[in-house]
């Protein structure tokens, strides 16, 4: 057969006939070099390499210069999809054009876009992130996906992976925590993210956590197969994400060895290994073992090659070849242009006493702080191309001689033995008669960087431990240039390396290196400010008409991949200067740029203007100076709540945002920003409210218009937000919930009807009775505003759902994760592969069944347990309360020696007739339910 004559390279066959066609041609060990992020070549077929895995999560990661459009936090900002699809189609062309020029080193299958849901804003990876909002989320994800996987006229331009599944929003020992995950919040919070763009066909893959969830590796989850599949009416293929592989019998010790673990992983799902880097050796030994030892079959092995093929055919890699895409598109004029509309509408006006927008005759504005005059990078950036700073753009607007710059760092020096460290031309670190001194930036969680004044370097730390001052900055995996001051006392400090957690140390010989382990072996520093730069910002403030601050966070300090926050506070050193700035010009603005939101009360309180973004890309200072001046209006509008402490949160590893009463959807406190915050230039009345109908079936669908108007003298951005609210219901409902929304662009003076529609569908519940979406008989309210706070008009409407049947406990038996309401409890693995179960945390620990009919009354129950203990502990069940309530049941519980060696307990129940809440309550910590089955 010629290669004219293969299926698999004509276009015009089904993908499904060529994929098979292919696959039938390859031999065993071809197909397990499929199974890894670098796919091998087969010559004698004339298939190329492959690898899974081009960063592009807001603009080519990696790979050298390219536009580089604001965070996914920031695009999110805009909550525009419009936008989020032409950004999408930028970065793939570009991701395309890479590729075309090394085909073997840029591969098509790009890790973005990023849908965990913002849970909680101390989450080192919030910048990655959209929105606390599920639905929200999943609508911009759509639009990125979309774009990034092309017009879809033809092959796919690229192959858009959905991160990271599941329920994956801590750094804190990520490999090892488990997220408990009760069936509402995994339904209604968790899954919808990831269940809308692959509905959608906006994403074609899928990377598991590195976390587990309930008690089992995120890997491992049956949830992958079982339900994440069926979403799409395509093939998905399973990426893992880098190490992972190696974490099943490393770190999280789940499974005894290699070969088992990569069985369980592509039973589970899995279908490609990122593991070893570009060495695929490891790997495939592991899964030849998995075969020898009948852990896997080769069908196992065939479904996921095909998996691997399915892509690649999709991609139009085995079509004839067409033109390659212009390699003059990446940074291109268009994306130039589209990146600085990008960060455009990333800018929040959170607060605004008529000080913005400026006049454009302003005659002379101080910019002010650590970021005026830089432009950061994260991890997942580009390279950035050039860099338009605040500084910059506002120096083009107004002259040099109308702006005035002051970075605001404080001068310090280190002195010991009557010397100073001080950096040589080389920038080796030692002591000195003379010291120009460093220049210290605070990026919070008592982390600093220190810039050598003499070098204009930064202090790090070489491979050989000895102190340098030679490096650009933090801007790499590992980050050796920060440090921290401990004071010891008045005057006196040592300074720890963040990163090794040693010390810096003079040896005998003169050297200054890194090798205190403790603090009794570290040198002693005289720590001497000799500029205090807040004092400088603050006079330059004053020679000003208006201060211009500019303070955030570094991306890869304090709060990154691997590092989450304590604390939500702007960093001390960055509070002092503006507080310094404000005390010298009352005339302040205050500049946030941040992956994160802050805790700034005190800002809110005291500043006339307040504007937060986050890290805006290469045109951040012309967006944002477009904004200052009023040339656009502010757009952008929060994506996730913005509190005023880390006291208004739950513990970061609490993921139940029912029971915490977490994230906009249930939070009763008074936030500091909330939810779908942002001011405008202008002013907007809402009114003319109308509903299509009182009532609705549950097939229908809630039509709400509305109209607009802009009352005020500028031309203004509006976003209309649409949240209901179920005002009945068997279980705990959110306060409110986004169901839609609509931009309006007004002049003044100008009205707009506003169509948002609601199908009923959506407003379904997770019933843990059923295991099943269910619409409840309820009223529901309608409430439309600027925000999820700032509601202007409401409404109610009737839908005709059906109740919620009663639980019967003898008609089939009773999960114990099925559970309404628990204390003291966590989910957990029933079996490696499948199931739930649920473990007590602590003694009293209780769930709760409601609306449980148990007729005239069961005679008997039989409980699956199991007890890591080492002695037998009980188990009761009681009716209506926990601890007072009449006792059905006492049971006692012997140690099983494992949680996944369940045995079965009988209990004759006392009598019990009617409709209760069962209460399953624990003796002692360490016992593990799987059901009940009552007769």
């Amino acid at each position: 057969m010629t290669q004219s004559d293969d299926v698999f390279r004509d276009p015009q066959r089904p993908v499904a006939d060529r994929v098979a066609d292919l696959l039938e041609r390859l031999d065993p060990a071809e197909k397990l070099g499929l199974l890894h992020q670098h796919q091998a070549a087969v010559p004698r077929l004339g298939v190329g390499p492959f690898r899974t895995g081009t960063e592009a999560l807001h603009g080519v990661a990696w790979l050298g210069p390219a536009t580089v459009f604001p965070q996914a936090v920031g695009l999110a900002t805009s909550w525009n999809t419009d936008l989020l699809h032409a950004v999408g189609i930028a970065v793939g062309s570009e991701v395309r054009a890479f590729h075309d020029k090394d085909p073997a080193a840029v591969g098509l299958n790009v890790w973005a876009p990023v849908v965990n849901p913002l849970r909680d804003p101390r989450w080192g990876r919030n910048e990655e992130g959209y929105s606390e909002d599920p639905w929200l989320t999943g609508e911009l994800a759509i639009a990125f996906g979309s774009g990034l996987a092309g017009d879809g006229s033809g092959p796919l331009q690229t192959a858009p992976t959905l991160k990271h599944f599941l329920a994956y929003n801590n750094e804190t020992d990520r490999c090892t925590t488990s997220s408990s995950m009760p069936a509402r919040v995994l339904r209604e919070y968790e899954l919808p993210a990831f269940e809308a763009p692959l509905r959608a066909g906006a994403a074609v893959a899928v990377m598991p956590s590195y976390n587990l969830v309930n008690g089992r590796p995120a890997h491992l989850t049956p949830l992958i197969n079982d339900v994440l599949r069926g979403w799409s009416d395509q093939e998905v293929l399973v990426v893992s994400d880098a190490g992972a592989p190696a974490n099943l019998f490393g770190l999280q010790d789940y499974c005894p060895d290699g070969a088992t673990a990569y069985a369980a992983a592509l039973r589970a799902g899995v279908d490609s290994f990122t593991q070893d880097d570009n060495d695929a050796g490891p790997s495939t030994r592991f899964l030849e073992e998995a075969l020898t030892r009948e852990l896997i079959t080769q069908q196992d092995i065939d479904r996921a090659a095909a998996r691997a093929l399915t892509l690649r055919f999709r991609l139009g890699e085995f079509d004839p070849a067409g033109e390659p895409t212009a390699p003059d598109i990446v940074g291109c004029q268009a994306h130039r242009d589209l990146s600085r509309e990008a960060a455009r509408q990333s800018f929040v006006l959170l607060k605004n006493d008529d000080l913005l927008p400026l006049p454009t005759d302003v005659r002379r504005v101080a910019v002010l702080g650590p970021l005026a005059d830089t432009l950061q990078e994260d991890w997942y950036s580009g390279t950035l191309p050039y860099q338009v700073t605040a500084v910059k753009a506002l120096t083009e607007r107004l002259g040099p001689d109308a702006v005035e710059y002051c970075e605001g760092a404080d001068r310090v020096q280190f002195g010991a033995a009557g010397m100073a460290l001080e950096a040589a031309e080389d920038g080796v670190v030692g002591l000195t008669r003379s010291s120009a001194g460093f220049d210290l930036f605070d990026w919070g969680g008592d982390v600093c960087t220190l810039r050598s004044v003499r070098t204009g370097r930064y202090l790090t730390v070489a491979d050989d431990g000895i102190l340098r001052a030679d490096h650009p900055g933090p801007n790499s995996w590992v980050v050796n240039e920060t440090f921290t001051l401990v004071r010891i006392e008045d005057g006196k400090c040592l300074l720890r390396h963040h990163t090794s957690g040693r010390y810096v140390t003079r040896q005998d010989d003169g050297r200054i290196d890194v090798s205190a382990d403790g603090q009794s072996a570290a040198t002693v520093f005289e720590f001497t400010r000799v500029v205090d730069g807040a004092v400088l910002a603050a006079a330059a403030a004053a020679r000003a008409e208006v201060a211009v601050v500019v303070v955030g966070n570094h991306p890869l300090v304090n709060g990154r991949e691997t590092e989450d926050r304590i604390s939500l506070d702007l960093p001390a050193g960055q509070e002092r200067l503006v507080r310094a700035v404000q005390a010298g010009n009352a005339r302040t603005v205050l500049v946030m740029s941040s992956s994160y939101p802050f805790s700034v009360g005190w800002a809110d309180r005291g500043l006339p203007a307040v504007v937060w973004s986050a890290h805006g890309g290469q045109e951040y200072g012309h967006a944002l100076a477009d904004v200052l001046f009023g040339v656009v209006d502010a757009a952008g509008r929060l994506p996730q709540t913005w509190y005023r402490s880390a006291a208004d949160l739950p513990d970061l590893l609490d993921y139940d945002i029912i029971t915490s009463d977490a994230t906009y959807q249930y939070f009763r406190g008074n936030p500091l920003y909330p939810f779908g915050h942002g001011l405008s230039y202008t002013t907007f009345a809402y009114g003319d409210l109308e509903i299509s109908s009182p009532a609705v079936a549950k097939d229908g669908v809630v039509q709400v218009t509305c109209t607009v108007t802009n009352t005020g003298l500028r031309p203004g951005h509006e976003v209309v937000q649409l949240y209901t609210h179920q005002q009945n219901s068997r279980v705990k409902q959110p306060l409110r919930r986004l169901r839609a929304v609509q931009h309006l662009d007004l002049d003044p003076g100008e009205s707009a009807q506003v169509e948002l529609t609601v199908p009923v569908a959506d407003l379904a519940i997770w019933d843990v009775t059923r295991d099943q979406y269910w619409i409840e008989p309820a009223r529901h309210s309608i409430l439309i505003g600027r925000s999820c706070t700032d509601i202007r008009l409401s409404a109610a409407v009737d839908v005709l759902g059906d109740p919620i049947p009663d639980r019967v406990p003898t008609a089939a038996p009773l999960p114990a994760a099925a559970f309404d309401e628990y204390c003291g409890v966590t989910l957990s693995d029933a079996e490696p592969d499948h199931g739930d179960a649920v473990r007590s945390e602590h003694p009293g620990a209780w769930l709760a069944f409601a609306d449980t009919d148990f007729g005239a009354g069961p005679a008997d129950c039989v409980l699956t347990v199991a007890s890591e203990l080492s002695k037998p502990a009980t188990l009761e069940l009681r009716l209506d309360d926990p601890y007072h309530g009449s006792v059905l049941a006492t049971v006692e519980i012997r140690p099983t020696g494992h949680r996944h060696s369940w045995t079965q307990v009988s209990a004759v129940l006392a009598p019990g007739s009617g409709v209760h809440t069962l209460y399953v309550v624990f003796a002692e910590a360490g016992l593990f339910l799987r059901e009940l089955t009552f007769s």
